[in-house]
């Protein structure tokens, strides 16, 4: 049986720092570090706050959890990894912490219960994570000793955030950890801090938060929402199951690249190494010494609206009379509707799955998933909106639904987003990631008159490639994936999902401001003339790593040389025309469509993108794909062969 013992902390202080928190400690009744609970979710007792007596905190103990039943879907059991801090800490070589990395994030598995899947993310591997973070910003920061740094932690709505712990500063021989505490409680849209002044940090935790908003805190400058912050850390895994877990790390020259991610779990490695029981329970007191509570995302929220009212001529409301409706699927995103479009004046009755659930019972918070996209467009449908708009889990990236039902994601958000910014910076060069469409680049170089830049999967390569044009005087700025992440050169080259939205009303609030009405017809028509395919499909060819053909080599080599012979062969093939620029893995045109053939980035997989105007022709390209790899017997084309039907 799981129990909580919560604990409520109520501190009075001025300006903006507000509320309280529910500082809780994870114990079991058996002391085993599996923990099995309701998969219907664990919903917290709700505190009544305590009064501030005498300049000194007022406790109370109250030692379980409330189950309760949150959602009619997916009954069953999950398992939560809730060891209490004196567990024995298991060994963990640098190899196991390298294998977090997720190109420029850090993902793995925090929550029990999923077959073959064992917990990666550990609370000791976190609080070396997080150690580690510390160490590098204050290595990068070079802070002067008089003036701590400050960096600032929050969530999305996983299950798992109430587990990965937060504990105070605390310092080891000669070198500067951070170390973290767990912050639980319902009221999770404020942040606490905690502070240890004799190593120099003061670290603000943010509760459920977004991505966007975590790097927003170290550009915002107010002292009375202790900004800006040097460093920020989100947790969260984006779409990912249930069970897993990450890291985003941002300072104000933006998020952390690949090199800074590896540089981190080495430190983390080497920390590790160095713990004990004594110690983590020696951090963990420090770390209810001091806890404050500021609710950044009030800021956060207030620019976003700030921005519309600006589009439109500083008017108060200026979506007055339209209806959006607001799919957040149970992520962090639900604040969108009611503290960015109600006090811009638009109706959001019919928004749907508002409230955070980890368990995401309703569908994968995912703009590129076809079930959630449905859920939106029925939204718009049924409530007769204007415009729909839903977010991944931790709102960096999103997708939008026109009065028609008519999705604006993939290709057609790129070409959208392109629209508006080529009508406000003509010529400028559209950044995207390497799956988009031949016909997006017809769109973006003959009707709108600008230049675009297929360049690689990832959203920090595409972001990054943007930055790097910029500074060899190729003037960018839109850099965006057909994931719907998506970043623009005025908003810090930050991927933001809400922000992208916000470009959205500002045309809905301008076109109204000149007398222009329509609804959302005023995005549609920007898309007018984008020619799209009759079929688009993406086939995974996954690569056995214990195949024989790999003769010892890695996925990687085996996937290199997979693509080499696919490039010779389509080079005596005068049917298939290589395309003369590209920046990742084959990419070929014929039979009036293309395709590209890449290897994954991070999994041992080749992902085969084909679209042409008809199945007939898509069939073709997947044959001639199927022709050239046939001989590799490692790779899985069992996809590619139901494709086309062999």
């Amino acid at each position: 049986m799981l129990l909580f013992k919560v604990v409520t902390v109520v501190i009075a202080v001025s300006g903006k720092v507000v509320q309280h928190v529910l500082v809780a400690h994870c114990c079991q009744q058996d002391r085993k570090l599996s923990t099995q609970y309701r998969k219907d979710c664990c919903i917290p007792y709700r505190h009544k706050l305590l009064p501030y007596i005498r300049g000194k905190l007022a406790w109370t103990d109250i030692s379980t959890m409330q189950l309760r039943t949150f959602s009619k879907f997916n009954r069953g059991i999950v398992y939560c990894n809730a060891a209490p801090s004196a567990t024995i800490i298991p060994s963990a070589d640098k190899g196991a912490f390298l294998k977090l990395q997720n190109g420029s994030d850090i993902r793995g598995v925090a929550v029990d219960g999923v077959e073959g899947e064992p917990v990666t993310l550990t609370e000791p591997v976190t609080e070396a994570i997080a150690a580690a973070f510390a160490a590098w910003l204050l290595n990068r920061k070079k802070p002067d000793p008089s003036k701590p740094l400050k960096v600032s932690i929050g969530h999305d709505s996983r299950i798992s955030a109430q587990k990965l712990q937060l504990f105070a500063l605390w310092s080891k021989g000669l070198q500067d950890f951070l170390s973290w505490k767990r912050v639980l409680g319902d009221e999770l849209s404020g942040c606490s801090i905690s502070r240890a002044s004799s190593a120099g940090v003061d670290v603000i935790q943010y509760g459920l938060a977004s991505t966007p908003a975590m790097f927003n805190s170290t550009l915002t400058k107010s002292e009375d929402f202790l900004c800006p912050v040097d460093g920020s850390i989100m947790i969260t895994a984006s779409h990912l199951p249930y069970n897993r877990n990450g890291f985003k790390f941002f300072t104000d020259a933006g998020g952390l690249g690949k090199v800074d991610i590896k540089d981190i779990l080495e430190r983390a490695a080497d920390i590790y190494k160095n713990f004990t029981d004594e110690g983590l329970r020696e951090a963990e007191r420090k770390a209810a010494q001091s806890v404050k509570r500021v609710d950044y995302m009030t800021v956060y929220t207030s620019d976003l609206v700030a921005a519309v009212r600006k589009a439109a001529g500083n008017v108060e409301r200026p979506l007055e009379g339209f209806h959006i409706v607001v799919d957040a699927g149970n992520g962090a995103g639900g604040f969108f509707a009611g503290k960015v479009l109600e006090p811009l004046g638009a109706i959001t009755s019919g928004s749907q799955f508002l409230e955070p659930d980890g368990l995401f019972p309703n569908h994968i918070p995912n703009p590129e998933d076809k079930e959630a996209m449905r859920a939106i467009t029925q939204a718009v449908l049924d409530n007769k909106a204007d415009l729909g708009i839903i977010f991944d889990t931790d709102v960096d990236r999103s997708a939008a639904v026109d009065s028609s039902g008519r999705e604006l994601n993939r290709n057609r958000l790129i070409a959208l987003m392109s629209a508006i910014v080529l009508e406000e910076h003509p010529g400028t060069t559209i950044v995207t990631d390497s799956v988009t469409s031949d016909g997006l680049t017809t769109f973006i170089e003959k009707k709108l008159g600008g230049r675009h830049h297929r360049f690689k999967r990832g959203y920090k390569n595409v972001i990054d490639e943007a930055i790097r044009l910029n500074s060899v005087g190729e003037e960018s700025h839109l850099a965006i994936e057909t994931s719907g992440h998506g970043a623009l050169k005025e908003n810090h080259w930050l991927d933001d999902g809400a922000y992208l939205m916000v470009k959205l009303l500002n045309k809905l609030a301008s076109a109204k401001a000149s007398g222009v009405g329509g609804g959302s017809k005023v995005l549609t028509d920007l898309v007018d003339g984008l020619e799209e395919p009759g079929v688009a499909v993406e086939l995974r060819l996954k690569i056995d790593q214990n195949h024989a053909d790999l003769k010892g080599g890695s996925f990687r080599e085996y996937g290199e040389a997979v693509l080499q012979h696919l490039a010779n062969v389509v080079n005596s093939d005068p049917k298939l025309q290589k395309a003369p620029l590209n920046y990742e893995g084959v990419r070929v045109s014929g039979y009036g469509g293309w395709f590209l053939l890449r290897l994954s980035l991070h999994d041992p997989v080749l992902p085969l993108n084909i679209e042409a105007p008809s199945n007939e022709d898509a069939v073709k390209l997947g044959l001639a794909v199927l022709a050239a790899v046939n001989e590799f017997k490692a790779l899985d084309t069992s996809a590619l062969n139901k494709f086309v039907q062999v």
